[in-house]
């Protein structure tokens, strides 16, 4: 019986990271940190540097190193597991999740969810059919910040949500010369689908509602992929949304999101790195404070046990990547409105 199952917080939760690179090596820093509450036992790794990387990781917390099985396949047969936390290349998360869950593990599924809403519909089949937990590892939704903005959001404090405005930048172009991440094929799409993913799915998730039209324009700057995107948006309720994302810039990295309401605004980030909110009787923002999060994983744990409501479950990823597909056919036909799928 796992964890899930049980209901309980007594035994450990047996995982595997499937991936090593760069992002699980950070996650897998703030798991360390949570003491014993996981089992990191094995790894999914095909390379031999990443692998060697993130045993380090171990080492230097006074662990043992997990295992190594490059091939996923062997490694669920191998069983004795209760969840799995994907962090690989966009293109591999749909097939990977799939595995896993059809495997009977539950899954932390690093964002974004899948390449498209076919994807993301065919997953949430898998899920409904396996039983299995399927988070989406998005930093905005799991934090404490962004699911307070929505708590206030709906209660109707503010009264009805009027505009939405998001914006990230980042040195994106830089880092990610000659990596996989601008690699329409791998990677989905650019600046907007990888760091911008962040803001498109703290909209989404923010709004609460569908997107029913979008107008978009992006800029490849002479990559590849998009460094520089614009779009224009209406929500099902009537409300307007502007998402602004600038792949270069020597400003480091940084976001600001607003939501504009009748009696008010809310104020954060698209990783929720702050909440502000200014009602009609403030003369300024005022910050809401908030216990500060260990990480997505630490969110995921607190969804098993039962602790909490899932807050990114692959309905957000659907809302998003039909988001996505619009802005993607918009951009194409040189800004000209789309319907978004349903």
């Amino acid at each position: 019986m796992t964890e899930r199952e049980s209901g309980g917080e007594s035994s450990r939760v047996r995982m595997a990271f499937i991936g090593c690179g760069g992002m699980a090596r950070h996650h897998a820093r703030r798991i360390l940190m949570q003491g014993d509450t996981t089992e990191v036992g094995i790894v999914c790794e095909p390379s031999a540097n990443s692998y060697e990387a993130f045993c380090e990781l171990f080492d230097e917390a006074g662990k043992a190193p997990p295992s190594n099985e490059p091939d996923l396949e062997k490694l669920l047969a191998k069983g004795e597991l209760d969840a799995a936390f994907i962090i690989t290349p966009h293109v591999l998360h749909f097939p990977q999740a799939k595995a896993c869950l059809e495997a009977g593990l539950d899954v932390l599924l690093e964002k974004p969810m899948v390449m498209n809403a076919e994807e993301a519909l065919a997953l949430i089949d898998v899920r409904d059919r396996s039983g299995g937990l399927l988070s989406v590892s998005f930093n905005g939704s799991m934090s404490p910040q962004i699911r307070t903005g929505v708590e206030i959001l709906r209660s109707g404090k503010l009264g009805r949500i009027l505009n939405i405005s998001g914006v990230v930048w980042q040195n994106w172009l830089t880092f990610t010369n000659g990596l996989w991440r601008q690699d329409p094929e791998i990677a989905g799409g650019g600046f907007l689908f990888d760091t911008g993913a962040h803001m498109l799915n703290t909209i989404s998730d923010l709004a609460g509602e569908d997107f029913v039209e979008v107008a978009a324009w992006m800029d490849n700057h002479g990559a590849p992929v998009d460094i520089f995107s614009v779009a224009i948006a209406r929500l099902r309720s009537g409300a307007l949304v502007s998402m602004n994302a600038a792949g270069n810039t020597n400003s480091g990295i940084g976001s600001d999101v607003r939501v504009m309401c009748e009696n008010g605004m809310l104020q954060t980030g698209i990783w929720g790195e702050r909440l502000n909110v200014q009602e009609m009787e403030d003369e300024e923002l005022m910050p809401v404070e908030l216990p500060e999060s260990l990480g997505t994983w630490q969110q995921f744990l607190r969804v098993r046990a039962g602790e909490m409501e899932n807050p990114c479950p692959a309905e957000i990823g659907l809302r998003m990547a039909r988001l996505w597909d619009a802005i993607k056919e918009s951009a194409a036909q040189g800004g000209k409105p789309v319907a978004v799928g349903s």
